[in-house]
């Protein structure tokens, strides 16, 4: 569980609610349907125009990561491609080709079925960057789905606003409506802007900052495999991946 995701929506919202309280409004105050509607459904509405199928579908399989992100144990993964090496270097690297059925990690799979199947470091090289830099673009442009609705939610706010003033204006024989009224519109306003930054635009980061992560993993993993198809020391493998550490 990332605390710190659950800990910054809550103090976040907290803040506002609460500041809303201490200057004596009510949360009543804040709960408009027709308003909520405008601006999750505007900004939906606008966010599926410009998204593809599977980026948006990706989206939201990956939103959970904010929460709980994918774990990496850097360490141990060091250790596990320093054991790969060893082995490499007593049994040949068809004595690998057992750890192929056992890996979990499918990126790690296919490293050691490329090496066990004889390919030359450079086709390694070739064939994983693309797979990495395919992932890589693939998560991203799911983030960017988040980034987008968080873009479009304050302007949306602002058409809600607008649309709550003009039937505002269409009660302007009777002034006992208009503070309330006036006073409903600028919920949508609130909906917009609080949805974007407390929000959407906070999931598009942290999913971007996960998947760089990732990425990072995937990148150490690669240089282990390479540094074996090369025949290198162990030792050698291990002290430039431990630099990924730093």
């Amino acid at each position: 569980m990332d605390v710190l995701s659950v800990a910054g929506l809550l103090i976040g919202l907290g803040a506002i609610l609460g500041g809303n309280v201490l200057e004596g409004g009510h949360l009543g105050s804040l709960l408009n349907g027709p308003a909520l509607i405008i601006v999750v459904g505007g900004s939906l509405g606008a966010t599926l125009l410009q998204s593809s199928v599977p980026a948006f579908l990706r989206a939201l399989k990956i939103v959970g990561w904010v929460a709980r992100p994918p774990a990496h144990d850097l360490t141990a993964t060091i250790q596990k491609v320093v054991s790969w090496s060893q082995v490499a270097r007593r049994e040949g690297l068809l004595g690998l080709e057992g750890l192929t059925e056992t890996e979990p990690d499918m990126f790690a799979r296919k490293g050691l079925q490329l090496l066990v199947d004889g390919n030359e470091p450079e086709t390694i090289r070739n064939t994983l960057e693309v797979e990495l830099s395919a992932r890589e673009q693939r998560d991203m442009a799911s983030a960017k789905v988040f980034e987008a609705m968080g873009g479009y939610s304050p302007t949306i706010g602002i058409i809600g606003a607008v649309l709550g003033l003009i039937h505002v204006m269409g009660n302007l024989a009777d002034p006992s409506k208009l503070g309330p009224g006036i006073a409903t519109a600028f919920v949508a306003t609130v909906y917009g802007v609080g949805l974007a930054n407390l929000v959407l635009l906070p999931i598009g980061n942290k999913l971007k900052g996960v998947i760089h992560a990732q990425t990072q993993y995937r990148e150490m993993l690669l240089q282990g495999i390479l540094g074996i198809a090369e025949g290198e020391n162990p030792m050698n493998i291990e002290l430039r991946l431990r630099g990924y550490l730093e």
